[in-house]
C-alpha cells in the first residue's frame, strides 16, 4: 500500500507540472497572437501552484508575464506595470540563483523598454495632472534602472505636485541617502542638417563635431540640486507641522555645503514662517556676508528691520540694496517710507504738547524735524521717478507724502501725472 500511495503522489506532481506547461504554453501562444488578456487568464491558471516548480519553470513563467503586463501597462493598465516589473526582476533573481541564465540577457532588454514605456507614461499622467500615477511610474523606472536616480528626482517632484507629501519624503530622502547631486555638465550641438540644438554625451558630441554633421559645440552648466532637495524636504516636514525635522534637516545640510547661499536662505525662510523674525534676520545677515553684491538679501533685511521698529537699521540695509541696484524700486518706496514713518513718529508727542511757550517751542521744533523727514522721503522718490517715470505706486507715494507736507503744488502735479 504504501508503494502505491508514493506512485500516486508522484503521478499527482507529474500531472501538476504538466498543467503549469500547459498554461504557461497557452499563455505564450495568446501573447503571441496578440491576445493579452487571454494570456494573463492562461498565468493566473498556473500561478496558484508555480511555487513548487522548478526554477526553470518559474523563469520561463515570470519571463512571459512580465511581457504580457508590460503589454497591459502600455495599453493603458497602469497597475500592470507594477506586475511586469515584478515578474522581470523575479526572472533574474531566480536564473542569478540557479545559474542558468536563458531569460536573462532579454529579460534585461525589456526591462530598459519597460523603463522607456514608463517614463513616457509618466510624462503624459504629469501634462494630465495625475501626478500621483506619474510619481509611481518614475519611481518604478528608477527600480528597474536604479543608475538613472534623476527618475527619482522626478519621481519626488510629481508626488509633490500631486500633494502627496508622505510619498515625496521618502523619495526625497531615497535620494539624500543614494547621495543624488543632478548638477554637471550637459553637452550639445547644432544638427547641420535640421538646425536642432541636440544633447548628447561628451564623446559622441565631440565625435559628431569631428564628422562635421554637427556645430557650435556647448557645454552648458546644470547646477546641483542638492540645496534644492534638502530644502524640500524640510517644507514638506514644515507642511506636516513638524518644524524641528525641518530645521535638522538644513542644520545636517549646511555641515556638508557650508557655502551653499540657498541653504542659509531656506532656513531662513522657515524660521520666518515660524514668526520667529530675530532667527530669520540674523541668517539673512549671514546669508549677505556670503553674498554680499546680492540686493535681495539686503531688502529683505531691511523689511525685517523695518517691521520691528528699527528704521535706522532698516535705512542702512535699503541703501546697500540700491547701491547694488540703483533701480531697485521696492527698496526705493520702502527708504523713502522709513523716513516717513520716522516723521509720524513725531506727530505723536506733537499731538500732546500743550500751549505754554516751551510746548509751543518744542512743537515748532519736531514740526521742522518732521517737515524734513517727510522731504528726504520725497526727494528718493524724486530721484526714482527720472528712471520710472510712469511707475505708480512711486507716484502716488509721493502725492501722499506732498499731501501730507501741506505742499499742494507738488500735490497737484502728481495727481495730474497719475491722471486724477
Amino acid at each position: 500500500m504504501k508503494t502505491r500511495f508514493l506512485i500516486l503522489v508522484t503521478m499527482c506532481f507529474t500531472m501538476v507540472g504538466l498543467a503549469q506547461k500547459s498554461e504557461i504554453k497557452a499563455a505564450e501562444k495568446a501573447f503571441k497572437g496578440g491576445d493579452a488578456m487571454a494570456a494573463k487568464t492562461a498565468l493566473e491558471g498556473a500561478s496558484g501552484t508555480i511555487s513548487g516548480a522548478d526554477a526553470k519553470v518559474k523563469a520561463q513563467y515570470h519571463f512571459i508575464r512580465g511581457q504580457v503586463y508590460a503589454d497591459l501597462g502600455k495599453k493603458g493598465d497602469s497597475e500592470a506595470f507594477k506586475e511586469a516589473v515584478t515578474s522581470f526582476q523575479s526572472v533574474l533573481d531566480i536564473e542569478s540563483e540557479s545559474g542558468k541564465k536563458k531569460y536573462t540577457d532579454e529579460t534585461t532588454q525589456r526591462m530598459n523598454a519597460l523603463t522607456a514605456d514608463l517614463v513616457n507614461s509618466a510624462v503624459d499622467d504629469n501634462a494630465n495632472k495625475k501626478f500621483d500615477e506619474a510619481a509611481e511610474k518614475l519611481y518604478m523606472s528608477y527600480q528597474l534602472s536604479p543608475k538613472d536616480t534623476s527618475y527619482l528626482y522626478f519621481a519626488a517632484n510629481s508626488a509633490v505636485q500631486g500633494g502627496n507629501y508622505e510619498k515625496s519624503l521618502k523619495y526625497y530622502n531615497e535620494l539624500s541617502e543614494v547621495g543624488y547631486d543632478g548638477g554637471g555638465i550637459k553637452y550639445k550641438a547644432t544638427n547641420v542638417a535640421s538646425g536642432q540644438v541636440e544633447e548628447m554625451d561628451k564623446v559622441q558630441r565631440d565625435l559628431m563635431i569631428k564628422a562635421g554633421t554637427h556645430s557650435d559645440p556647448i557645454d552648458e552648466e546644470v547646477p546641483s540640486k542638492k540645496a534644492e532637495i534638502v530644502k524640500n524636504i524640510a517644507l514638506i516636514y514644515t507642511q506636516i507641522g513638524e518644524n524641528d525635522k525641518a530645521i535638522e534637516a538644513y542644520q545636517k545640510a549646511r555641515q556638508s555645503n557650508p557655502d551653499d547661499v540657498n541653504l542659509v536662505l531656506s532656513e531662513a525662510n522657515l524660521y520666518y514662517s515660524m514668526d520667529d523674525k530675530e532667527k530669520f534676520k540674523s541668517l539673512m545677515a549671514e546669508a549677505a556676508a556670503m553674498a554680499p553684491d546680492n540686493a535681495d538679501l539686503h531688502y529683505n533685511i531691511g523689511v525685517i528691520a523695518m517691521e520691528q521698529g528699527n528704521l535706522a537699521e532698516a535705512r542702512a540695509s535699503y541703501l546697500k540694496a540700491l547701491e547694488i541696484d540703483p533701480n531697485y524700486t521696492n527698496a526705493q518706496l520702502n527708504l523713502s517710507t522709513t523716513y516717513v514713518n520716522e516723521g509720524n513718529g513725531l506727530i505723536d508727542e506733537m499731538n500732546t504738547l500743550g500751549n505754554s511757550r516751551a510746548d509751543i517751542a518744542r512743537y515748532d521744533e519736531l514740526k521742522e524735524k518732521k517737515d524734513e523727514l517727510f522731504k528726504k522721503g520725497a526727494d528718493v522718490l524724486e530721484t526714482a521717478l527720472k528712471d520710472s517715470p510712469d511707475n505708480k505706486s512711486i507716484l502716488t507715494q509721493l502725492k501722499n507724502i506732498y499731501g501730507a507736507m501741506g505742499d499742494n503744488e507738488n500735490f497737484m502735479r502728481l495727481k495730474k501725472l497719475l491722471g486724477e
